[in-house]
């Protein structure tokens, strides 16, 4: 690792609580390798939540419509950027978008992420490591703004969105807005 990354915790959109949820947070960093780990830390009671039963790690397709946790990343300057959606069921999704919504391309040609889910007594971690050269076509050093999000969804079929910054009106996860950390490849 390059760096001691630091915890950072996810906000609950205003428009959709969720009382089983007591913390989000999720740590990203640069590994050798060119190598990304996304780490999150979620305090919950797991019994209250949906979760799909863990399989091995596999290709999904609209992981966003239940419990997931996601990253995007777009390199510094331009409007494209790629969606990462890893699920604790160990499926994964990866698009890449040319702007906000749109272009939206399912990346085929990336190496399957390493996947790994540790559930607790008052929660679980998922964390999953990718190569970032994959998703992103340019040569290091690169100057990274990178969104992270999760979608949760309770025992009664409820969403509940949380991210770094939710921008004015309703949850948006590809808003440019949302996307706060900084990286530097």
């Amino acid at each position: 690792m390059f760096a001691s990354p630091v915890p950072t915790s996810l906000e609950c959109h205003a428009a959709s609580r969720c009382a089983v949820v007591n913390s989000l947070a999720v740590t990203v960093a640069v590994l050798r390798g060119e190598r990304l780990r996304f780490v999150y830390e979620l305090n919950a009671d797991l019994e209250r939540l949906r979760i799909a039963p863990e399989q091995q790690v596999h290709r999904g397709e609209e992981l966003w419509t239940h419990t997931c946790f996601e990253a995007f990343l777009a390199v510094m300057g331009t409007t494209a950027y790629s969606e990462l959606n890893f699920a604790p069921s160990h499926a994964w999704a990866m698009y890449r978008f040319s702007a906000r919504r749109e272009g939206m391309a399912v990346v085929s040609d990336a190496r399957a992420p390493e996947i790994t889910v540790r559930r607790r007594a008052a929660g679980l971690t998922l964390a999953a490591t990718v190569f970032w050269h994959d998703l992103i076509r340019a040569a290091a050093p690169l100057a990274l703004r990178v969104g992270v999000a999760a979608v949760l969804e309770d025992e009664s079929g409820s969403l509940s969105y949380w991210a770094l910054r939710h921008p004015p009106g309703k949850p948006d996860f590809h808003h440019p807005d949302s996307f706060i950390l900084e990286l530097a490849l």
